[in-house]
């Protein structure tokens, strides 16, 4: 009768499933990841910092070229932070510490919710840095004031019984070997913040012209148009040129929030000073002209015998009328100096800007200062961006009144991201754990105390996870304090 040999079989679903799982335990909780992540991550904040980002795509193609503009899109490099693979990327690297955390967070645990921890009293008896002392005290009679004196500083203490005596034995700080946890928590908080703005907060853009009103902005990137919850007014715009040119200097926006027909709030703004409201901050970003300059035609092309000139005084508020003379000083009120018009360009250039048809003049104050003044006829409040104690005017002569007061508008750069106090909380974590990791540490300390004849033998033992050093330290003062309490149970004695 012929037998029937069994053939080996292969592993079964289960064991393969176990053995997939595994495998991808160990890719996951791989350090190597980690370092390859970062170094990614880093790489490609380089290309978004490189790269301008959420331009149109004919911007890409004058920058870089046909190809490279046609790389950039499809690649989403022109809008990189908010792409799905970064997010994948960043999603990766969380999944990443996350896991190498939980791997060797299983060992650590132990050692610090452990209820009874153990001494190994030979490798603290073998340690170089212990100290002995001989005392002329029993141990018996050391036992409860050596105690005391260990306790406060150790919250934790046992008295375990040895061959010839007793081992006070104590630790404290078993909870800061979470320490670099709670960093790597941090990372995890800070990682899932950016991946929270990124889904679930916008970037936009609205212009405001003075006067007027928006509760519209058009989102970056898409280019859509996204309502806002309130309406946004300007009020008023100011903008101030560095002396002498067109640079602008700082420029303000006087903002008023809305909200069912109400004035909730109203604010003034400027570049680095945005205003929030319900989470959404809105920042001064740009500036420009909402009404187009009087046409060149409606003034003069060569220079007039006089001209009218509007002078406001800035501390009274009064504003007078006066005519000129080309090259003729006249004595400004209130004390304010003199004026004199030196000459007239149809086509003034102002830093390469073209400012149109002015009048270019001397402005001396009473103390005797000089200095150059240009009146555009463009632009009838030219003069007060140069904030002086006088604001110059000059009055169209064809008309016989003054130019149209030129009007801005706004720039404001509306943003919203939800993520911003979870990224918050997770920097303040990382600074909790790096202090936790770097300046405190885990300390066990043993004092035997062995009977020698009428006295006693003493050995003060301490080890840490952490700073070595320090804990010499800590040993150091508990002999002093161990030896003095000895001197003094022997001195009554």
């Amino acid at each position: 009768m012929q037998e029937n040999k069994e053939q080996p079989s292969g592993p079964g679903p289960s064991e393969r499933l176990a053995e997939y799982i595994d495998l991808w335990w160990r890719f996951l909780a791989s350090v190597k990841l980690s370092v390859v992540l970062l170094l990614c991550l880093a790489a490609l904040s380089i290309i978004g910092t490189v790269v301008p980002q959420n331009l149109a795509g004919q911007e890409y193609a004058r920058i870089y070229g046909p190809f490279w503009a046609t790389l950039v899109l499809v690649l989403d490099l022109d809008g990189m932070y908010q792409s799905w693979w970064f997010r994948a990327l960043l999603l990766l690297l969380v999944i990443n510490i996350v896991i190498c955390s939980v791997d060797r967070l299983q060992s650590t645990w132990k050692t610090i919710f452990v209820r009874h921890p153990k001494f190994d009293l030979n490798g603290f008896r073998n340690r170089r840095q212990r100290h002995e002392m001989d005392l002329k005290v029993g141990p018996a009679a050391l036992q409860a004031p050596f105690e005391r004196a260990v306790g406060k500083s150790f919250r934790y203490r046992k008295v375990v019984p040895t061959e010839n005596g007793y081992a006070i034995t104590a630790e404290k700080g078993r909870w800061t070997r979470l320490g670099v946890y709670a960093v790597h928590l941090s990372v995890v908080v800070m990682l899932l913040g950016g991946l929270i703005g990124s889904r679930f907060g916008f970037e936009g853009f609205v212009a405001v012209p003075e006067g007027e009103s928006a509760d519209t902005i058009q989102l970056h990137g898409s280019g859509q148009r996204m309502r806002l919850p309130f309406t946004i007014r300007c009020d008023a715009f100011t903008v101030e040129f560095y002396e002498g040119t067109r640079r602008p200097k700082v420029y303000r926006s006087r903002l008023t929030i809305i909200e069912g027909g109400q004035e909730v709030v109203q604010r003034e703004i400027e570049v680095n000073q945005p205003l929030y409201h319900q989470r959404i901050g809105i920042f001064q970003s740009s500036y420009g002209r909402a009404d187009g300059r009087a046409p060149a035609a409606a003034a003069p092309r060569e220079a007039p015998d006089e001209v009218t000139v509007t002078l406001r005084s800035a501390a009274s508020g009064m504003v007078y009328t006066r005519t000129v003379a080309m090259g003729q000083a006249i004595e400004i009120p209130e004390n304010l100096g003199w004026l004199v018009l030196e000459r007239f360009e149809a086509d003034a250039d102002f830093q390469g800007m073209d400012l149109g048809p002015a009048f270019i003049g001397t402005l001396t104050t009473a103390e005797g200062t000089s200095r150059t003044v240009t009146l555009p006829l463009d632009y009838p409040r030219f003069d007060a961006m140069r904030r002086g104690d006088v604001v110059i005017g000059v009055v169209d002569g064809a008309a016989g009144d003054a130019a149209p007061a030129e009007r801005y508008y706004t720039g404001l750069q509306i943003t919203y991201d939800p993520g911003v106090p979870v990224v918050y909380t997770g920097f303040t974590l990382m600074i909790i754990g790096c202090w936790v990791a770097f300046f405190m540490s885990h300390q066990r300390l043993v004092v035997e105390v062995t009977a020698r004849g009428d006295g006693s033998r003493v050995m003060v033992a301490g080890t840490a996870n952490k700073n070595k050093t320090g804990m010499q330290v800590v040993v150091e003062r508990m002999t002093e304090k161990l030896t003095a309490l000895a001197e003094d149970r022997q001195g009554r004695s």
